[in-house]
């Protein structure tokens, strides 16, 4: 990435935040302000952790939402989807029923990332039980469900500017 391009991460910020942004970046000043406010990195590396962590939020705070039936780390999700997690409905036909079930799948880049970051991305995903589209209620769900949603969410997409120019901080 060159850098006098602004980052696609950031696009969606205004241009004082993008402006700010890029000059943590430039001066290589990000790392070390993640690195400050981000010291470790969360212990889920497995699947069934994953799963347990997942269901565990849901039962939180949607335990009236449909099911998941699996949640996993998918190492083909970035490159494929350009995304960091999916939700998905698969409707299978089972006899003279059709069974329908929620996955979520994760981008496998967040295996060695902070916590708050899998949980963020973890509750978008969820998010997606309740409300399909990118809307108003999509992102009150997520803010009720996590209450730093937005802060969170812009200091991964910092971390993802920063990762794709200096490389990994967590070791993911």
């Amino acid at each position: 990435m060159s850098q006098s391009k602004t980052p696609n991460y950031l696009s969606c910020y205004s241009p004082q935040v993008q402006h700010q942004a890029k000059a943590l970046l430039d001066d290589n000043k990000s790392g070390a302000w993640l690195l400050r406010r981000y010291p470790s990195v969360h212990e889920l590396s497995s699947e069934k952790a994953l799963y347990q962590y997942a269901q565990q939020i849901k039962n939180q705070f949607m335990r009236s939402s449909s099911p998941i039936s699996k949640v996993v780390y998918d190492d083909k999700i970035h490159i494929i989807n350009n995304a960091l997690g999916l939700h998905t409905f698969v409707s299978r036909v089972q006899g003279s029923k059709l069974k329908a079930k929620n996955e979520v799948r994760i981008s496998s880049l967040f295996r060695k990332v902070p916590e708050p970051f899998l949980r963020m991305i973890l509750v978008h995903e969820l998010a997606h039980l309740r409300e399909k589209s990118h809307d108003k209620a999509f992102y009150k769900l997520c803010c009720y469900m996590e209450p730093d949603y937005h802060q969170l969410e812009f200091e991964l997409r910092l971390y993802l500017c920063h990762r794709d120019r200096y490389g990994d901080l967590w070791g993911a």
